[in-house]
C-alpha cells in the first residue's frame, strides 16, 4: 500500500508499534503550548477530587452527628423520667423527715418545763421563794410557724419550688431539735449567799445550764428588806444516761 506524507518534514505513523504512550504525551506536549491552561486544568480536577472527598467526610461525619443525636435524645429522655422520679422520692422523703423530726420536737420538750420546775425545787436554798418562772424565747418546736416557710408556700406554684420548700421544712425541722429554750426566773432571798448557792447548783444540773445573774436590787417585802433577783437561763439537753423512762401501767377495775 502507498503512503502519501501531506505534511512536509514531520515523521511518518506507522502501525507496526501499537499504541505508544511517550509518543501520545509528547503529541500532546507538541499541540498544549500555554501552561496556564495545564495549570487551570490540573487546578480543576485538584478541586473536583478535593469535592467529592470532602463531600464524603462529611457526609460520614453527618451520618454519626445524627446517630449521636438520636442516642443523646434518647438518653435525654430516659434521664428526664429519672429526675422526675428522683425529685418525687426526695420531695416524699423530706415531707416524711420533716412529719418525723416534728414528732421527735414535740416529744423531746413535753417533759421539759416538767425537768426544769424538779431541779429548780430541789436546788431551792432556804430562806428564797421564787414569784416567776417564765419562757423568753420561742417553742423549740418544728410545729411552730415559720416566715421563711410561710413565704415560700407562696412561691412554691412548681416541682422546684415545691422541693425547695420541703427542703426548708426539713432542715428547720431538725434545726429546731436543737434549739434551747430561755426562761427566767424572778425570786426573793434574804441571805445574798444562798443566791449563789442557787445558782451554782441550778447550772450544775442536766437539764438547765447558762444561768446568768440579771439583776439583784434590795426592795421591801411584807414590811422587811430583801434581795429581789432575776436569772436568766436555757434548757439543756441532759444525756441519755440521766433518763431514766418507767413504763406506764393503768389498772383497770
Amino acid at each position: 500500500m502507498i503512503h502519501i506524507n501531506l505534511l512536509p518534514g514531520a515523521k511518518r505513523r506507522t502501525s507496526a508499534g501499537g499504541f505508544n504512550p511517550k509518543e501520545l504525551l509528547a503529541s500532546a506536549g507538541d499541540r498544549v503550548k500555554d501552561k496556564y491552561l495545564v495549570g487551570a486544568v490540573v487546578a480543576g480536577i485538584v478541586a473536583v477530587a478535593l469535592g467529592v472527598l470532602l463531600f464524603t467526610s462529611q457526609s460520614k461525619k453527618a451520618g454519626v452527628m445524627a446517630e449521636r443525636e438520636r442516642t443523646a435524645l434518647q438518653d435525654s429522655a430516659r434521664f428526664a423520667t429519672v429526675l422526675r422520679a428522683r425529685v418525687a422520692a426526695e420531695t416524699e422523703r423530706d415531707a416524711v423527715l420533716r412529719q418525723l423530726a416534728v414528732i421527735q420536737s414535740i416529744d423531746d420538750t413535753r417533759f421539759m418545763w416538767s425537768h426544769i420546775l424538779e431541779e429548780i425545787s430541789r436546788v431551792m436554798p432556804a430562806y428564797t421563794w421564787l414569784t416567776s418562772v417564765a419562757q423568753t424565747s420561742s417553742p423549740p418546736s418544728a410545729a411552730a410557724p415559720d416566715s421563711e416557710i410561710v413565704a415560700l408556700k407562696r412561691e412554691a406554684t412548681t416541682p422546684a419550688g415545691q422541693a425547695r420548700l420541703e427542703k426548708v421544712r426539713r432542715e428547720k425541722a431538725v434545726a429546731a431539735r436543737t434549739r434551747t429554750t430561755q426562761f427566767r426566773i424572778i425570786g426573793h432571798t434574804v441571805d445574798i449567799q444562798a443566791l449563789t448557792r442557787f445558782m451554782r447548783d441550778l447550772e450544775s444540773s442536766p437539764f438547765v445550764q447558762n444561768v446568768n445573774l440579771a439583776r439583784s436590787d434590795l426592795v421591801t417585802s411584807e414590811g422587811k428588806e430583801v434581795t429581789e433577783f432575776q436569772l436568766d437561763a436555757s434548757s439543756e439537753r441532759p444525756p441519755p444516761e440521766e433518763i431514766r423512762t418507767l413504763p406506764l401501767s393503768v389498772r383497770v377495775q
